[in-house]
């Protein structure tokens, strides 16, 4: 699975799907994220807070929550969906952060949820969300948000989103933001727990995987895509992240 954040604009944005085994790097987006685990067990880190999701559990990552996902031999459910699809449910919580992100999904609402795809009407799905909402929803469970605690966190997440396919540098990122290289690289350490380069390597193999996977372009062209001008360069990144040469990706071997 690969997030394609240029949609989540959309006011009525809505995606569910199923996957097993999966991490993600940490990222942030303006969606409500809900995880479930079907089966296993899948750690979940919030804002530095860790959570570990069971079946009948879950967790909702509000708007602009900075979290990542790893998990193996898990089965789970993912759904991403735009605070306009929840809005009176949103505009009481907008200034305010969950305590805690974790809460027990009840068996009925669950089942209700899973029995929701994506082509289900706009009536359905803002039910089966508010429902969820509500489950989530209690008096203790928020905190106020003081300031804009996300600002520059998600200006630089949003610069790798705009630049990994080019000059996607600290020192380009200086420039924009306007603060110094340095700063910017304690910064995002601090703050992400791993290196800019780091993350902007997972960026482009995360979209390297994506293209290969629904593409039919050549591993050079992918490689230039994603912002490469090395292929020896590509080629090792991708199989230091996936354990596979892109070739290999290509061609299916991660499902063997």
């Amino acid at each position: 699975m690969f997030y394609q954040f240029q949609h989540f604009s959309l006011s009525d944005y809505f995606c569910k799907e199923y996957g097993s085994d999966f991490s993600f790097p940490y990222h942030l987006h303006q969606c409500f994220e809900l995880i479930t685990v079907l089966s296993g067990e899948m750690n979940v880190m919030i804002d530095g807070e860790k959570y570990t999701i069971h079946p009948e559990e879950a967790v909702l990552v509000f708007p602009n929550q900075l979290h990542s996902l790893k998990s193996t031999k898990c089965e789970h459910m993912l759904c991403i969906f735009s605070p306009n699809l929840v809005k009176a449910f949103y505009m009481n919580v907008s200034k305010k952060i969950p305590v805690n992100n974790l809460f027990n999904l009840s068996r009925p609402v669950g089942d209700i949820l899973k029995k929701l795809d994506n082509n289900s009407s706009l009536i359905n799905k803002k039910g089966v969300l508010y429902l969820v909402c509500g489950e989530f929803d209690k008096p203790e469970n928020y905190r106020d948000l003081m300031g804009d605690n996300y600002n520059l966190i998600y200006k630089i997440f949003q610069f790798v989103e705009n630049n990994y396919n080019g000059d996607c540098s600290l020192n380009n990122l200086s420039k924009q933001t306007g603060f110094s290289y340095h700063y910017l690289s304690r910064y995002f350490k601090n703050t992400v727990k791993i290196s800019f380069n780091s993350y902007v390597n997972q960026y482009r193999i995360n979209n390297a995987c994506y293209i290969l996977k629904n593409n039919e372009c050549s591993v050079l062209q992918c490689s230039s895509d994603c912002g490469y001008s090395s292929l020896r360069s590509f080629n090792r990144n991708f199989k230091a992240i996936t354990g596979l040469t892109p070739m290999e990706f290509k061609n299916g071997a991660e499902n063997h």
